[in-house]
C-alpha cells in the first residue's frame, strides 16, 4: 500500500473512531471510572464536590442534559414561568402538592425520554428497510474504512477491530431469538443503551470487564480497579478520594476477600441492586425545597428554591413544553 493510502487510512480511522465516540458514548463504558456505575448518574455532573453541593447535577437530573442548557440562558423571572408549567405536568393527580413519587416518576420519565430520543436520531441516521436495521449495514456505515484482509497487529485497524467484535457479540445478544442478521428499532434501542434491558446486562458487566483487567485473568484487581480510575501516570501522591475507594474495594466491591472481583461482583458494583438513584435524587430535592416539612412541595416551595431544580441565565427548556404531553 502507498504511503497515501496509508496516511489516508489512519485518518479515516480516526474520524470515525471521534463519530462512534459520539454516536455511542452512552453504550461504550467510559475511561472514567466515575461513569462505570451503570445506575449510578443521572447527569455527568459530579452532585458534591467534597461537602459542596452542584446544583448542576440536580438541573439535569430534574430537566436532561439538552432541556438544561436553555433554562441557563433565562432570566429568574422567565425560569420560574418555564418552571411552573412543568410543576403542573409533574403533579399528576392535581392536588397542588408534589409527592415524592411523582417526583421521582418525572425523573425516572427524563431519563427514558432521553434514551428514547438518542435511538430515534440514530436510527434515522442509518437508514432501516423495511424497520429492520441489518448488521452488514451498521457495520459498513460505522466501521467502513476498516479492510477485513489488512489487519496487522499494531495498526490502527487491527486494534479497531476489537470495537468491531464488541459490536457484533452486543448486537447478536440484543438481537435475542433472531440470527443476529438485523435488529428492530426496539432490540437496536437494547443495544445502544444495554444497561436499560435486563438480558443485555451481563453484556455490560463483560465489556467493563475487559476494559479494566489489564492481565485477562477475567477478573478485577484491587490495582486495576484502582488504576482505571487513577492512572496517575505522574506518580502523585494518591488524593484522599483514591484512598477511599481502596478501603471500598476491600469493605464492600469485594464481597468474598479474595483481593479481585468476579462477574457477579462488578455487577453489584456497576448496577447496585439495593439503591435507586432516581429515588434518592427526588428525597434530596423535597429536603432542599420542603420548608413545612410535610414531605411534599407545593408550587410555591418549589418556585422559591427554583435554583436548584433549574437554574437561571446559568438551565434545555428546548421541547419541555411542547414534547412533555406525552408524560
Amino acid at each position: 500500500m502507498s504511503s497515501t493510502g496509508t496516511t489516508m487510512k489512519v485518518y479515516a480511522a480516526l474520524v470515525v473512531l471521534a463519530l462512534v465516540a459520539t454516536s455511542r458514548s452512552s453504550a461504550i463504558p467510559r475511561d472514567d471510572a466515575n461513569k462505570r456505575v451503570v445506575d449510578k448518574e443521572l447527569s455527568d455532573e459530579k452532585h458534591f464536590e467534597g461537602e459542596d453541593h452542584n446544583p448542576d447535577y440536580d438541573h439535569e437530573a430534574f430537566l436532561g442534559k439538552d432541556d438544561a442548557k436553555t433554562f441557563d440562558q433565562l432570566t429568574p423571572d422567565e425560569s420560574k414561568e418555564r418552571l411552573a408549567i412543568i410543576v403542573d405536568k409533574i403533579d399528576k393527580d392535581k392536588d397542588g402538592l408534589v409527592t415524592e413519587e411523582e417526583l421521582q416518576n418525572w425523573i425516572r420519565y427524563v431519563q427514558k425520554r432521553y434514551i428514547f430520543q438518542d435511538t430515534d436520531r440514530q436510527w434515522k441516521e442509518h437508514e432501516p428497510e423495511d424497520d429492520k436495521l441489518t448488521w452488514k449495514s451498521y457495520k459498513k456505515r460505522t466501521y467502513g474504512f476498516i479492510d477485513d484482509d489488512d489487519k496487522n497487529e499494531g495498526d490502527s485497524n487491527y486494534d479497531y477491530a476489537d470495537m468491531v467484535n464488541r459490536d457484533e457479540k452486543r448486537w447478536k445478544r440484543a438481537a435475542e431469538n433472531s440470527d443476529g442478521s438485523y435488529l428492530t428499532k426496539e432490540q437496536f434501542a437494547n443495544f445502544l443503551h444495554p444497561e436499560e434491558a435486563k438480558h443485555m446486562r451481563d453484556v455490560v458487566v463483560e465489556e467493563t470487564i475487559a476494559d479494566i483487567d489489564k492481565d485477562k485473568d477475567g477478573f478485577i484487581s484491587l490495582e486495576e480497579y484502582i488504576g482505571d480510575m487513577w492512572p496517575n501516570k505522574d506518580k502523585e501522591e494518591e488524593p484522599d478520594w483514591v484512598k477511599t475507594e481502596r478501603e471500598q474495594f476491600s469493605s464492600f466491591r469485594d464481597k468474598n476477600k479474595d483481593g479481585k472481583m468476579d462477574k457477579d461482583e462488578v455487577a453489584d458494583w456497576i448496577m447496585p441492586p439495593d439503591y435507586d438513584h432516581s429515588s434518592a435524587e427526588a428525597q434530596h430535592l423535597i429536603h432542599e425545597s420542603d420548608t413545612d416539612r410535610d414531605s411534599k412541595l407545593s408550587k410555591q416551595e418549589i418556585l422559591d428554591k427554583f435554583d436548584i431544580f433549574v437554574g437561571s441565565q446559568a438551565t434545555d427548556f428546548g421541547e419541555a413544553l411542547t414534547k412533555h404531553d406525552e408524560f
